[in-house]
């Protein structure tokens, strides 16, 4: 029986001998090719030589002629030769104009003129006064578009600006008192009160104050306040506290017969 089993398992035909070997063989082939690669393929060594020729001459930057805000003495270190404005855009350093103490919230363009304020410039501040704006410091010049913080510099020791005048009168405001209201709670009458005064009571609706109505006719009348906290439905916290709005000026009760009723 055993032999039957092991040879079974062991014993193979001849395609299944073959294809074992061919399997074996192609297995050793693949851990060996690794191994065999350097002697069939020989990589040639980089030349590094040549590859840092390539970066030095990246290095070196040649200025572009027909950039005309380039610079021919670039610097490497500086990024501001990566823009140089055109020459138009140069203001000249030597200010024309003269030096004066002035009002900028009254000055006209004829006097800004005088100060060497541009024309751009002068209109911009009489737009801005034209609109409400107003002066309150000599720092606040600085805040006006086309006038250059060097321009700002040179202007704000020769200004002075004028307080300005209150127009208005002064209005003398009386002040009044209020007396906060003074709110009295409303006292019901248990025994001749209807459904609209127990529904002013705080947790009492319409169907709870029907039932305290219907409540006390059958009994005939309530002859003591505490009575109330007895009509169904009416849970004890609610009756705790309306009991103190609660009032009995009218203790007398409807007696019935109980031979007849």
């Amino acid at each position: 029986m055993w032999k039957q089993i092991i040879s079974s398992y062991f014993t193979f035909t001849k395609k299944e001998r073959t294809g074992t070997i061919v399997l074996l063989v192609l297995i050793l082939l693949c851990t060996v090719l690794p191994f065999l690669y350097p002697f069939f393929i020989t990589t040639e060594p980089a030349d590094g030589a040549a590859f840092k020729k390539e970066i030095e001459s990246l290095k070196i930057k040649q200025p572009d002629s027909t950039n005309r805000f380039t610079k021919s003495n670039f610097d490497e270190n500086n990024y501001q030769n990566y823009y140089q404005p055109a020459e138009k855009n140069y203001r000249n350093k030597s200010f024309k104009g003269e030096l004066f103490y002035f009002d900028p919230n009254t000055a006209t363009a004829a006097v800004w003129q005088r100060l060497g304020v541009r024309e751009k410039t002068i209109a911009t501040i009489q737009n801005y006064l034209s609109k409400g704006g107003h002066f309150y410091k000599p720092e606040d010049i600085g805040k006006i578009w086309g006038l250059h913080p060097d321009e700002t510099e040179r202007l704000v020791p020769y200004i002075q600006i004028a307080q300005k005048e209150n127009n208005h009168p002064q209005k003398n405001y009386e002040t009044k008192t209020f007396d906060k209201p003074k709110y009295t709670t409303s006292l019901v009458d248990v025994n001749s009160a209807d459904t609209t005064a127990f529904i002013a009571l705080p947790g009492i609706g319409s169907k709870l104050a029907q039932r305290i109505i219907t409540f006390r006719d059958k009994l005939g009348g309530f002859y003591k306040v505490e009575q109330v906290g007895e009509a169904f439905g009416l849970a004890d916290s609610v009756f705790q506290k309306i009991k103190a709005r609660l009032v009995l000026n009218n203790a007398s009760v409807k007696q019935i017969n109980i031979n007849t009723a």
